[in-house]
């Protein structure tokens, strides 16, 4: 059976009656449906003197093109929980349409571990993405209108981009304006994907509604004569901005096919935005459960790192434990094996690609002062000797290690690791940054690069030279950086998968996020507007008369 077919199969619990497995009086939730929720803001305030949920972080290896399973981990561990008799929670981000119509699919687990209604987790959902789109394209309407009517902010340089949540490789670089209209000024301009907008890191970094309003009035927009910046609550666009968002700032409940409560809200990208679900969500999450299952895009390089040194440091918190999700065949591609022998047994392979794994946990633990639990996602086409080979390296070095069947078995094949995670999170960790506030921003990034990916050196171009200069002299130098690259290796080309040599980290340019709190750093050919493989998985997606969905994975 399909993903959608094993989704399709399963009754679900009506979402009142999932409410309340967490504490959550149905007066609290604005019902989408018989299987969705919106959690009332009010629901925080309730629990705020409830002691937190131990905190898991679950994070991966540097993928291959499909991804390795983290969210269907993550669901399977929380569900595994509940079969070993502990109340735990999901805390997930919600999936974008460039994938889902791209190269990876959907993002609601796969198998028997799967969030649900999937088909519409995947699509619409509750409207979140939708709503931040229009918040982002109502603000660029707004500075153009301005413009328009005389200028009298003084815009030289607008940096404000639009955004759409679909891959569109045609609007990485546009030319705006062009009717003719008399006091129309054409500019070029150019789209982002709505999970990498600033309104995206905006709602997922906000606390409230409030903070939210005050931070959409603290994005610069561009700049004038005086190379000044302009904010968004210079065109008095906030207000209605977090009007839009307002139904977008509360935290999604919905359910695993084995009525595990999930909430889900927030969706950016870890190689193009800061990869985390929103912190609203998940400090809730903490006050509703004993155990919090929360996962952080791509590789642990990525969103692991952003996770850690922008989200815990922003919201206060820390994970108890880390998992380090691999599979198999992500070994073997970062060993050098072909795509097309991947599937071969290859304990060669294995024995290069296994330093990828090694450099991942000695980040977390060494670097980080996490504990971490390397969790293998279990392929039907994995051998016992692989299996063997990996395990028995593992143990060699002491790294905590569990098999995960969750896709074959459901929350029967995560009770392992649910296990040795409810000692895990009881020892000791000493956590640390991998930067300081107080560092500069060139100091923060070659910390990253160095330490995390291992790298040699920075090398920057003069724009970036010149932006950096600029955001340190308008005393934004103290924020973190959230370095933008690929995420199929350490270095930012996404060839070098190996990464034996010794290589630099190469910035193409730096952009200041100054409501979301962050400067973004470009590195290598990352783009922020992805665009769609050969044969986009929308050729596969289709609907009946009868309104059944096929093809969404």
């Amino acid at each position: 059976m399909t993903d959608i077919e094993i989704a399709r199969s399963t009754k679900l619990e009506k979402i009142e009656e999932i409410a309340k497995k967490v504490g959550i009086d149905e007066e609290d939730i604005e019902l989408y449906g018989k299987y969705k929720a919106k959690i009332s803001n009010s629901v925080y305030e309730k629990n705020k003197d409830k002691k937190d949920g131990k905190l898991i972080l679950v994070t991966a290896i540097s993928p291959t093109p499909l991804g390795e399973g983290k969210t269907t981990v993550s669901i399977a561990i929380a569900d595994g929980l509940r079969k070993i008799g502990k109340n735990s929670i999901l805390a997930l981000r919600e999936p974008s349409l460039g994938p889902v119509f791209g190269i990876k699919g959907g993002a609601a687990g796969g198998g028997r571990v799967q969030v649900a209604p999937m088909e519409d987790i995947n699509l619409h959902f509750t409207g979140d993405i939708h709503a931040m789109t229009a918040a982002n394209n109502l603000l660029s309407s707004m500075i153009d209108n301005h413009i328009y009517f005389g200028n009298e902010l003084g815009f030289k340089k607008v940096v404000w981009k639009r955004c759409m949540d679909l891959n569109d490789r045609q609007l990485r670089k546009v030319e705006t304006g062009l009717s003719g209209e008399k006091r129309i000024v054409p500019r070029i301009d150019s789209f982002d994907i709505t999970v990498a907008s600033e309104i995206m890191a905006i709602v997922c970094l906000s606390e409230d509604l409030i903070d939210l309003k005050e931070k959409l009035g603290n994005i610069v927009v561009g700049y004038n004569n005086e190379d000044k910046p302009i904010f968004a609550k210079d065109l008095k666009a906030n207000g209605a901005m977090a009007v839009l968002l307002k139904d977008a700032i509360k935290p999604n409940l919905v359910q695993t096919l084995e009525h595990t409560p999930a909430i889900i809200h927030g969706g950016p990208f870890a190689n193009i935005a800061h990869g985390c679900n929103s912190i609203i969500a998940t400090k809730l999450a903490m006050k509703l459960s004993d155990y919090v299952i929360t996962e952080a895009g791509f590789g642990a390089d990525l969103g692991a790192e952003k996770f850690l040194d922008i989200k815990c440091r922003k919201a206060r918190i820390k994970p108890d434990a880390v998992v380090l999700v691999a599979t198999i065949k992500a070994i073997k591609y970062h060993g050098g094996v072909e795509k097309e022998k991947i599937q071969e047994e290859n304990v060669q392979g294995l024995e290069k690609g296994i330093e990828n794994l090694y450099r991942h946990v000695d980040n977390l633990k060494n670097k980080f002062g996490l504990n971490v639990i390397v969790a293998l996602n279990k392929y039907a086409q994995d051998t016992e000797k692989e299996i063997n080979y990996l395990k028995d390296n593992l143990e060699e070095r002491n790294i905590n290690f569990s098999i995960v069947e969750g896709w074959e078995k459901g929350g029967k094949g995560a009770t392992d690791i649910a296990e040795k995670l409810t000692y895990l999170v009881e020892e000791k960790e000493d956590f640390n940054f991998i930067y300081n506030d107080s560092d500069s921003i060139e100091e923060k990034i070659f910390k990253v690069a160095n330490k995390i990916y291992g790298a040699k050196d920075v090398e920057y171009s003069e724009e970036a030279k010149e932006n950096i200069k600029m955001i340190e002299e308008l005393g934004y130098g103290n924020l973190p950086v959230c370095i933008a690259k690929t995420q199929y290796s350490f270095s930012d080309d996404p060839k070098n998968l190996e990464c034996t040599d010794c290589y630099n980290v190469h910035v193409r340019d730096v952009e200041l996020k100054s409501g979301a709190g962050f400067i973004v750093v470009l590195a290598g050919k990352i783009m922020t507007m992805p665009g769609l493989p050969k044969v986009p998985a929308a050729e596969s997606i289709d609907i009946d008369k009868d309104g059944n969905i096929t093809g969404i994975f």
